[in-house]
């Protein structure tokens, strides 16, 4: 955990900073820009603008610079004005940490940083899925997997967790974070900076929660949209992971590209200055987003790069990602009086202390040959990647129990997905190797025994009749893998329409009409508006974006080895035009219900299609004699929880709360804890959440904390939707 130094670390870095010229200083809150070698240097506006006028594809732009040789600017580095650069091997990592400690005039290491959202070799499933595992161990533990493999090659900083509460699956980086609630959302931050953080062994690195803050509220769903919330709501829906993340020690914090209430994030210094750094007492540094600052002008807060600048620093961005702007203008800035040495020497100061916290100073190298260990991943990395993506998975309709299968069942599996070992790793991972990925038709041939594939339609591109013909004469079970491309999700992805991409609908129509067996196997990144195909397609699966292992995994489930046990960490819509959809919304005068003059749509109602914390078995759980009882500091709730069926399984219960009246509108249920239990067949057992009276409050517009006095309802279920329900008068 990272926490306040000791006195002699604390002392190093004063002394440190008492050595260093002003132009050293600003080099620490420089995150250099990369180019391409060759003399192949661009900016990020000057890629988008060659994007725009058709030079180049953003698939050419990812190719370019997962493959291309990047150069690095070594004089710069030399004379202290780079404190952090990305880089993605050991080799480089060392190359340039050896030119900082050894060659500049005062040894400061480099923070070698990159986006290692979910893996970096061992890709494991997008936080969306992994959340539904509703594991907190499991959270942590993929997280420490995920630093051991990058700090072997020198990458110290994660730019992770995303920890965007997202309500609206339009929203491209939906997949990136753990969904739409903030309770969930807290416990995954927790877990993670825990897993990144923690490894004392030398292998721990430093977190970077993101986006701070709201970000996930982008109207439309649009990325990098306008966002506008009052305080409360900024304070009891979009705050609390971030405030998890600094309670539990979180090193950096980087700041979203979104205006808040029309000041940008990254000038924003009621955000970054009055709630993070004062009200939430965070001793990291925070980063800009990539170009984040240099956007301000385009937003039209600062008339140009030095008003960033200025604006920048003094909000409390303590390192500029990407554009050297602090490089090129913080020195005329202290000159002029636009900020101050103080403030300057405050971010300077914290980044010191990172990269001593990280022991950089004592160990800036790291063993190449142990970076080479990962060639071959270990034998416990799959293990981990494996049971993650199992975890993740959701059964969403099982009609006349359909699944599991018969694995010598005549199979034919359709959908050009099905096949393609870079659609397993979802958006954001850039790491990943072709060798260690398990595309779904590699894992169902290696269970099932009469396997055959025809690739029919993807999300692209028309369907092939004659394959269609094939697979239905084919098979007995036809196992269709529709859904989205990793590239249709993530960032700028964002959908007018989340239905099924392409004639993938019109692909599962046709299947249906044989009157075979259908299930569909769901590869996407973010809930889907999916009406139809649950009205007509009997099995339906969400697997998302599972990792490296997700073949195997998607197999073990359909087979039957591994009775699925996930949860639904964002509710699915009906149609897209009920976006933005969450089970926690507020009351409103005219609740929805299935009358005129009610809040809800005139052609598809008001409910969901599947609720937050959804997600079925191949065995049944009844819940049965709730009790709840009240003590002086906690409320401990109590259910019976039967294994009806004839499946051992997992079952994750919830419990909801409801403040009836207070003095703001509440939400109609709030997460406030959950448990997951596994029972045999037959078998039953009580469980036992508690609740503590002090989380039992919210956050009015002045950003002060209350606990009123009143009802309040509180569930238990195993959704947010399906719950038993007990009564409590209490007193603060």
């Amino acid at each position: 955990m990272f926490k306040q130094l000791s006195e002699s670390e604390q002392e190093f870095v004063k002394e440190l900073l008492g050595k260093m010229t002003l132009e050293e200083k600003i080099g620490q809150t420089n995150q250099t820009s990369l180019s391409f070698a060759g003399g192949f240097t661009f900016t990020f506006d000057d890629l988008m603008k060659m994007v725009e006028e058709g030079k180049i594809t953003l698939d050419e732009i990812r190719k370019m610079t997962q493959e291309a040789e990047l150069e690095y600017p070594v004089d710069d580095i030399r004379t202290g004005l780079v404190g952090s650069v990305m880089a993605r091997d050991a080799k480089k990592a060392n190359e340039l940490q050896r030119i900082a400690m050894e060659e500049s005039r005062l040894g400061i290491p480099l923070l070698i940083g990159f986006d290692v959202i979910h893996g970096y070799y061992s890709v494991y499933p997008i936080a969306l899925a992994e959340a539904g595992a509703f594991e907190p161990e499991l959270f942590e533990e993929t997280a420490r997997m995920a630093a051991r493999e990058s700090r072997a090659n020198g990458i110290v900083w994660h730019y992770a967790p995303m920890i965007d509460v997202a309500r609206d699956a339009r929203w491209g980086r939906v997949s990136e974070g753990p969904g739409e609630d903030p309770y969930l959302g807290s416990v995954f931050a927790r877990a993670k900076v825990r897993g990144f953080q923690n490894n004392r062994d030398g292998s721990y690195v430093a977190a970077c929660p993101k986006h701070y803050i709201a970000y996930g509220a982008c109207e439309g769903g649009l990325d990098y949209n306008t966002t506008n919330v009052s305080n409360s709501l900024l304070y009891n829906a979009y705050l609390p992971p971030f405030k998890a993340a600094v309670e539990e020690g979180a090193a950096t914090v980087m700041a979203s590209f979104n205006d808040l209430n029309g000041i940008p994030l990254t000038v924003n210094k009621f955000a970054l200055r009055q709630v993070l750094k004062e009200k939430l007492g965070f001793s990291g540094f925070v980063v800009s987003d990539a170009s984040a600052i240099r956007e301000c002008v385009v937003h039209g807060i600062a008339a140009d790069e030095y008003d960033a600048g200025v604006q920048a620093i003094n909000a409390g961005v303590d390192m500029d990602m990407a554009t050297d702007i602090y490089k090129n203008h913080l020195s005329k800035a202290v000159a002029e009086g636009h900020t101050t040495m103080e403030v300057l020497d405050e971010a300077v100061c914290r980044i010191l202390s990172v990269k001593k916290w990280l022991g950089l100073f004592e160990n800036p190298y790291v063993d190449e040959d142990t970076a080479n260990q990962f060639e071959t991943l270990p034998d416990e990395h799959i293990k981990l990647a494996l049971e993650s993506a199992q975890k993740s998975i959701v059964l969403l309709k099982n009609e006349n129990n359909i699944l599991p299968l018969s694995k010598d069942a005549k199979i034919s599996v359709v959908g050009a997905l099905a096949s393609k070992p870079e659609e397993v790793v979802g958006a954001w991972a850039l790491n990943w190797r072709a060798k260690d990925c398990v595309p779904i038709l590699d894992g169902i041939k290696s269970v099932g025994q009469n396997v055959k594939y025809f690739p029919c339609c993807g999300p692209q591109g028309d369907v092939n009749q004659d394959e269609v013909d094939s697979a239905i004469a084919e098979g007995d079970v036809i196992v269709a893998v529709v859904g989205e491309t990793s590239s249709m999700s993530g960032e700028s992805k964002s959908r007018a329409d989340i239905g099924l991409p392409g004639k993938q609908k019109e692909l599962l129509e046709k299947l249906i009409a044989s009157g075979k067996p259908v299930v569909a196997v769901l590869m996407n990144g973010r809930p889907l508006a999916l009406s139809w195909e649950d009205q007509h397609v009997p099995a339906i699966l969400e697997c998302w974006h599972l990792g490296i292992q997700m073949g195997n995994a998607v197999a073990s489930v359909l087979f039957g080895d591994h009775n699925p046990g996930g949860k639904l960490s964002s509710t699915f819509p009906r149609l897209s035009g009920q976006c933005p959809i969450y089970y926690n919304h507020p009351n409103t005068g005219r609740p929805g219900r299935k009358i005129p003059f009610t809040a809800s749509y005139i052609d598809c109602g008001f409910e969901p299609l599947y609720p937050f914390g959804y997600g079925l078995s191949y065995t049944e759980f009844a819940y049965n004699d709730f009790t709840l009882a009240s003590g002086p500091d906690r409320l401990t709730a109590s259910v019976k929880v039967a294994n009806t069926g004839d499946r051992k399984g997992s079952e994750t219960v919830q419990l909801y709360m409801r403040d009836v009246t207070a003095s703001i509108v509440r939400p109609v249920k709030e997460l406030k804890g959950f448990k997951k239990i596994c029972l045999e067949p037959g078998e039953e057992e009580t469980v036992v959440i508690e609740l503590f009276k002090s989380d039992m409050g919210f956050y009015n517009d002045a950003g002060e904390y209350l606990l009123e006095d009143g009802i309040f309802h509180i569930f238990m279920g195993g959704n947010s939707r399906d719950c038993l329900m007990a009564e409590v008068e209490l007193e603060f």
